[in-house]
């Protein structure tokens, strides 16, 4: 005979364990099963262990998905208020970093352990290192067989995730449960991830790894943000590249403004008039790192010369170049690296409200698994925590 749950929930991360939390909460009896050895991995190493759980500002505008309008529901039923109260609550204590980002004081473990918390009911039951091997639709609803034995549920829930850091144990499992019940898909592919270079701009930028500037950068469809812009050995990271990594496509080029908190020209100019010897390589590296000029000027982008000699036309040029600097990426660092995954189930296949699939009663997906994928700073833990939520109130 297999055990019977109200439940059955895949995957321990943050989505699947605020899903079991809330459906303990309205009495159902609930079986959350990962094929990891513990719970909360990937809460566990996020934010250099501190845990960015959420941010002060949470809009629809932070996320990526092919229908912009489907995160509002959760978002709204399910908010950065809510979570914060719930931190509260549980006395950890944490920090307002740049741009609204929240992290723990201590440690992300706070996070995991309050999650644990919330699910500590004799209606929930967690079993790890399990092997999902079948699921089956029934009348009444699903059958899976795990390892040696089989359970049945009414709802299932599939929070497996995507596949962004497979050392912490990221499968397509999600996806193939989607494809096994007819759900249309988004191809996936890495976002908030670095980027890698075409070998002459690698080899013309390696020295200049560990190097950051503040910067403005653009994608072609007009996406932009303003943060650190570093270069790496392999390419070009920091936050600005995470960021707009999510909306760039290959082939494409990206802008930078290196220099956003000023006007090139007309500085170069006060330069000029109070230092007419001095030279361009020593003026620009008041701005901006030495060796980061060293190496344009090596590689023939910038031309050396005292900065009396600079006429009007070269000025412009100048300007143009630090404000409008182009590179195109030879392609990202993969999901290796990368902190979320872009793509997955269509939402259009799922009810905004409930996050039930429309076609099939009784299953439901939360979190990363989907085709939604926050900034940085919080909303992706956001999401998970509200599309949790509201499918552990329908399940």
């Amino acid at each position: 005979m297999a055990n019977k749950y109200d439940v059955v929930i895949i995957g321990a991360g943050a989505a699947g364990l605020m899903c079991a939390a809330e459906a303990g909460k309205r009495g159902r009896s609930v079986l959350v099963v990962d094929h990891g050895k513990k719970p909360g991995r990937k809460i566990l190493i996020s934010g250099g262990g501190r845990c960015n759980f959420t941010n002060m500002d949470v809009a629809a505008s932070n996320y990526v998905c092919r229908n912009p309008h489907f995160v509002k529901s959760a978002l709204s039923q399910y908010t950065q208020w809510d979570f914060i109260g719930m931190v509260c609550q549980h006395g950890i204590d944490y920090e307002e970093r740049d741009h609204g980002q929240l992290f723990c004081l201590d440690s992300a473990k706070d996070i995991v352990q309050m999650l644990l918390a919330e699910c500590d009911m004799p209606n929930i039951a967690q079993r790890y290192q399990v092997d999902v091997h079948s699921i089956e639709k029934t009348e009444s609803g699903f059958t899976l067989g795990l390892n040696t034995d089989t359970v049945s549920c009414e709802s299932l829930v599939v929070a497996t995730g995507g596949l962004s850091m497979p050392k912490l144990g990221a499968t397509p499992f999600g996806y193939q449960i989607a494809e096994l019940f007819g759900l249309k898909m988004i191809p996936t592919t890495a976002g908030l991830v670095p980027f890698t270079l075409h070998v002459e701009d690698k080899e013309a930028l390696a020295d200049l790894s560990g190097i950051a500037v503040p910067a403005v950068v653009e994608t072609e469809d007009g996406t932009s943000f303003k943060e650190n812009l570093l270069f790496t050995h392999r390419g070009l990271s920091g936050p600005v590249i995470l960021q707009v990594s999510s909306y760039w496509k290959p082939g494409q080029k990206i802008t930078a403004d290196l220099l956003p908190h000023l006007t090139l020209a007309d500085t170069l100019n006060e330069m000029r008039e109070a230092h007419p010897n001095q030279s361009l390589k020593n003026s620009l590296s008041r701005l901006l790192p030495k060796r980061l000029i060293e190496a344009l000027i090596e590689r023939g982008d910038v031309e050396d010369k005292p900065l009396k000699q600079l006429n009007h036309k070269e000025l412009a040029l100048l300007s143009e170049y630090f404000h409008q600097w182009q590179i195109a990426p030879n392609g990202t660092e993969g999901y290796r690296t990368a902190e979320v995954t872009l793509g997955g189930v269509d939402t259009d296949e799922l009810s905004s409200k409930t996050m039930e699939a429309k076609k099939v009663k009784g299953l439901f997906f939360a979190g990363e698994v989907m085709d939604v994928s926050g900034w940085l700073g919080g909303y992706n833990f956001q999401w998970a925590w509200s599309s949790g939520y509201v499918a552990g109130q329908y399940v």
